[in-house]
């Protein structure tokens, strides 16, 4: 039996770990053909062995942005998942950190839909699926200023882009996740250890967060992508999606 992407091809950003690996394998997984894409080019590449084709990007880099999509041809699934979370308040953010952080989490997100739209608009069928947070304009989060500063521009984006081409065919919703068991939030938790006391008091700090008691997988915001990309969702746009275990209640 055909999966729910069957024939779409699918274009993921940040695919070589965590959400963004996930939902490459998710959609994969629906038969989608998935190209993953990824700065690590080693990480990216061990998606090989499961039938996905990888090419290495540094969504930063305008012209490789460019060529990628290009070279990948129509697209009809884009997730643009690549992103960073400092920890700062507005005391302690520097420009350096404010500069990085619009540039990887909202203007990489800007360049990468306007590379595959043209496409999208020509065949009026798409879907762009944006990584923003519900620490954002849904919810503040203490020591994240510039992360959810640059999460509500997310929304932002990700509205606009919905409305001008709600009539053309084209979707576009974002995911606001609560804390997702990865591997950045792994490297976040060794940055507060110190603080925290000791890794495991870091961690169960993090899990405290959520309502449910636990941190959401991976596979479990990757299967939302997979539920924004098919067509049982073609009524839904320009809608932040909070997927948070309870944190916002």
């Amino acid at each position: 039996m055909p999966g729910r992407l069957a024939g779409k091809r699918a274009l993921v950003t940040a695919a070589g770990q965590g959400i963004g690996r996930a939902a490459a394998l998710a959609m994969a997984a629906e038969g989608a053909s998935v190209i993953a894409t990824d700065r690590d080019a080693r990480k990216v590449g061990e998606l090989a062995a499961r039938g996905i084709a990888h090419v290495p990007l540094d969504v930063l880099d305008d012209a490789a942005v460019e060529r990628v999509a290009k070279e990948a041809g129509p697209i009809d699934v884009l997730f643009n998942c690549a992103g960073f979370v400092h920890q700062n308040t507005i005391l302690t953010c520097t420009d350096e950190e404010w500069d990085f952080a619009f540039a990887l989490n909202v203007r990489a997100m800007w360049k990468m839909a306007r590379a595959v739209l043209p496409g999208m608009i020509e065949r009026r069928s798409g879907v762009i699926v944006n990584m923003s947070s519900a620490c954002s304009s849904v919810k503040g989060a203490p020591n994240r200023f510039v992360y959810g500063t640059t999460k509500a521009a997310v929304i932002g984006l990700t509205k606009s882009i919905a409305t001008e081409y709600v009539t053309q065919g084209i979707r576009c919703n974002c995911l606001c996740p609560g804390t997702v068991d990865t591997p950045s939030l792994h490297d976040r938790i060794a940055d507060n250890a110190a603080a925290a006391g000791s890794v495991e008091a870091a961690h169960a700090a993090f899990v405290a967060r959520q309502a449910m008691g636990r941190l959401a997988t991976a596979e479990e915001i990757a299967a939302l992508v997979v539920y924004l990309a098919a067509p049982e969702s073609t009524f839904v746009t320009g809608q932040a999606i909070v997927i948070d275990g309870g944190w916002t209640l």
